[in-house]
């Protein structure tokens, strides 16, 4: 699941619509969930969608969008998990579209106990951070308490000697690019989105 749904006031404009060079960041984060062995991917959208559709190759992603993306994370990771179709699958992936350091290796760790019980974080210098497994016993319970822009944090402290966590400084930058210091060190751009001018 890939988390694309943010307005990006810190940068100026929508997360979905970050670019490298003339790629969209999303096409970039779909490639390596694939290539990961993740599938199907879902991807959510909110600011911006339509130009988001327009500006990047979603191919075979199922796509969702969050018309209440200004609440933050939280009701996305919940649209998300209402969107994963097939009920055999037994756990998601989740990222953010603004993780440019995000590597195939870093996915294939933290996905490597795809099992209905697990809770993975991948962790940087210590601290957790994404990607982020659910298995689907917590998807119920994620839902049910993902809120503003804390998402599953308050389920993942409830259940805290759960967690593995899986170290990936060595095959993986977890930091994410939302201030505009970031997106210069990065070298990505956001649009400006068109806007509609009453005449």
């Amino acid at each position: 699941m890939i988390i694309a749904a943010g307005g990006g006031r810190r940068i100026g404009g929508p997360e979905a619509l970050l670019h490298r060079g003339e790629r969209p960041l999303v096409n970039h984060v779909l490639d390596t969930m694939r290539e990961a062995g993740c599938g199907p991917v879902v991807v959510v959208l909110g600011a911006a969608a339509e130009q988001v559709r327009a500006a990047a190759d979603l191919g075979d992603a199922i796509v969702v969008v969050n018309r209440s993306w200004g609440t933050g994370i939280g009701s996305s990771i919940r649209l998300g998990l209402d969107a994963l179709p097939d009920p055999r699958t037994e756990a998601v992936v989740v990222v953010p579209v603004d993780m440019p350091g995000l590597t195939v290796a870093a996915v294939r760790r933290v996905a490597a106990l795809p099992y209905p019980e697990a809770l993975v974080c991948a962790t940087y210098d210590g601290l957790r951070g994404y990607p982020m497994l659910f298995g689907r016993r917590h998807w119920v319970g994620i839902a049910a308490l993902a809120n503003a822009d804390v998402g599953a944090r308050p389920y993942l402290m409830a259940h805290k000697d759960e967690i593995v966590d899986i170290a990936c400084d060595t095959v993986a930058d977890g930091s994410r690019a939302n201030t505009p210091e970031l997106l210069a060190a990065w070298g990505l751009s956001v649009p400006v989105p068109s806007q509609r001018v009453a005449v």
